[in-house]
């Protein structure tokens, strides 16, 4: 215990002297240091200081930056979550739904629905001006297309001409200057057997050719038809079965059509040359007495070749046929041939034209043979890439055609004209015709046409 106290005595005399000792040498130090020294000490700290409150404050906003994270994570799952349990519950009331509907007591059909029906068509007002003739307008035509829809593999489609024509050689006051016509140019109904084979039935374009169904009324780029088309039916009453089977790889198509229909008859119900009535003029005589006077339909059919090179450059070379009795004695044939080919040269140059040659017996001429051809050719001057006004939209165009009716007549006519496109729809088309013919009524004319398809 004493030894405890001396060393605490001891100990706390050290600390007086020491401090006695640093009280006596302060002054030294501080006279020692100069107010410059001081002064830079100072503001040392005083940054030092700065820096530690710059860094405080940076570390407060990255922890709110991270608290507002957290909680948009924290959103953004709470939302996934309730979508999660609305797509369930959907799903569950399907299911339910799908289990407790009725069943409905008649079936469907896709044919009611509205948007399977559609109307599509074109109209044409012609004005034409022939040599020695004043100019007059000559038709107005309306021809509606009507389209159904009547599932996935039933289609009908029908085509109408309502045609006003004026008739300018008319001079018996007694009987009109026009008159109308009303014509169903096509009516069929279509089945899909599958993706290579379609059955038609009805009144049917006939495929003698391409130009009945592809080139005629809007489509054509002439405001007249070729005169070749004379020689062969537009159309026929009977069934066909029609489809394309690709050739390889490259895109090429084989085109394939057979048919069987009424076929031409005699207007006249004599097997005279000119009673040949090409539009199937079938079950009435000319004493309106309805009876059946083809003892046989007619057959024919068409085969074809598409051969595409690159986008809008293609060649399609077709050959057709119909073949059968006319005369109502059935004692006489009538035969017709096309051959035909298409040309694509890009998107602005289209060559196109078609071979025919019919031939059929007759009482009073014999043998009768009818050939014709028809050529033609269009280029848009849109291709030229220049920028004047309206060049664009003008497609130049000619055509050479050529006849032989084979009782003596013939006409020979080169065709030059233009097509303005208005739109895509309303086409302006004009063309000048220089005929040659040994018919004595045919003169150089010139046509112009203002047509719309719709």
């Amino acid at each position: 215990m004493k030894k405890h106290m001396k060393t605490s005595r001891w100990m706390t005399g050290l600390v007086a002297v020491g401090c006695a000792a640093g009280m006596g040498a302060a002054p030294r130090a501080a006279a020692e240091v100069s107010q410059a020294d001081f002064d830079s000490l100072k503001d040392l700290v005083l940054k030092l200081s700065d820096q530690v409150q710059s860094l405080r404050q940076t570390n407060q906003l990255e922890q709110q930056l991270h608290e507002q994270d957290v909680q948009q994570i924290q959103q953004l799952q709470a939302k996934l979550a309730e979508t999660s349990r609305t797509a369930t519950d959907a799903q569950q009331k399907a299911v339910a739904a799908s289990q407790t509907a009725p069943m409905p007591r008649v079936p469907i059909d896709e044919a009611t629905v509205n948007h399977n029906f559609q109307i599509l068509g074109d109209a044409e007002v012609q004005y034409a001006k022939t040599s020695g003739q004043n100019g007059s307008f000559v038709m107005a035509d309306f021809a509606p297309i009507f389209l159904y829809r009547g599932g996935d593999n039933v289609l009908f489609e029908s085509g109408f001409d309502f045609i006003l024509q004026n008739n300018p050689q008319n001079s018996n006051p007694a009987t009109p200057g026009a008159t109308t016509t009303v014509n169903l140019s096509f009516a069929q109904l279509d089945y899909v057997i599958n993706d290579y084979l379609t059955l038609c039935a009805g009144n049917l374009l006939l495929p003698l050719g391409t130009y009945s169904e592809r080139s005629a009324g809007w489509l054509n780029k002439f405001p007249d038809s070729p005169l070749a088309r004379g020689f062969v039916p537009g159309n026929g009453v009977g069934a066909e079965l029609r489809g394309a089977a690709p050739l390889g790889e490259s895109g090429a198509l084989l085109n394939y059509a057979v048919y069987g229909v009424n076929g031409p008859s005699s207007s006249d119900n004599t097997g005279q040359a000119g009673s040949l009535d090409l539009g199937g003029n079938v079950g009435l005589r000319s004493d309106n007495v309805v009876a059946n006077l083809h003892g046989n339909p007619t057959g024919g059919g068409r085969v074809a070749v598409f051969v595409p090179f690159k986008p809008h450059y293609d060649l399609e070379l077709g050959l057709s046929a119909q073949s059968g009795e006319w005369d109502n004695a059935g004692q006489h044939l009538w035969t017709a041939g096309v051959a035909d080919a298409t040309l694509h040269l890009g998107p602005n140059l289209e060559a196109k034209g078609e071979y025919i040659v019919s031939r059929y017996g007759s009482d009073d001429l014999g043998n009768v043979t009818q050939q014709g051809w028809w050529a033609q050719v269009g280029y848009k001057l849109a291709g030229l890439n220049l920028e004047f006004p309206g060049i664009n939209n003008l497609e130049l165009v000619g055509r050479y055609d050529s006849v032989r009716d084979g009782m003596g007549g013939s006409t020979q006519r080169t065709s030059f004209g233009g097509v303005y496109y208005i739109s895509n729809a309303l086409l302006f088309e004009g063309a000048y015709e220089f005929l040659h013919s040994t018919d004595p009524t045919q003169a150089d004319q010139i046509i112009l046409q203002l047509s719309y398809g719709f």
